[in-house]
This record gives C-alpha cells, sequence and structure tokens, in this order.
C-alpha cells in the first residue's frame, strides 16, 4: 500500500519496548532500505515511556516487504515485535 503523500509504504510496528525511540526504530528499519519517516509514539502521561508501537515509511514496496519479512516476531528487549502493512486510519465521526 502506497502512502499518497510521499509514495512511500507505511508500516505499524508494534510490541516495541517501552525504551525504545524514534532514533533506535529508524536504525532498525535502515538495514532493510530506505526509510522516509519513523515515529515511536510517545506516552504523556509518563515521561521518557512509549506507547509500545510506531510507524515506519519504507520508499518501496520491496523494502516494506523485505522489513516485514525481518522483523516480524524478532525479539527486542523481550518483546516480539509485530510488523505490518499499516492500516489506513478510519474517518472520525463527528456530532
Amino acid at each position: 500500500m502506497f502512502n499518497k503523500q510521499n509514495g512511500g509504504v507505511r508500516l505499524y510496528v508494534g510490541n516495541l519496548p517501552y525504551a525504545y525511540r524514534t532514533e533506535d526504530l529508524y536504525k532498525l528499519f535502515a538495514e532493510y532500505g530506505s526509510v522516509q519517516d519513523a515515529v515511536v509514539m510517545m506516552d504523556p502521561s509518563q515521561k521518557d515511556r512509549s506507547k509500545g508501537f510506531g510507524f515506519v515509511t519504507m520508499a518501496t514496496q520491496s523494502e516494506a516487504d523485505r522489513a516485514i519479512a525481518s522483523i516480524n516476531g524478532t525479539n527486542i528487549l523481550g518483546r516480539d515485535l509485530v510488523c505490518n502493512v499499516a492500516k489506513p486510519r478510519e474517518p472520525r465521526l463527528s456530532f
């Protein structure tokens, strides 16, 4: 699935260690190709703690496929990562 904004493939990465930062995620995925964007979602209620998930945008479908095949199920700091193509955000209903 290509991202309309930049042509990349957006991936969801779940079950990240809570100490993981955006830089860590970027470095992990850079081994598999060109990373256009990476972000770890942080928990605003707890300083220096992530929510345990993030998103990465890879430049091409083949790089995304290679990253998913290599990273999904990988154990990092005792947590088995989940990696797949991100689902588009559902529009929110406003009342």
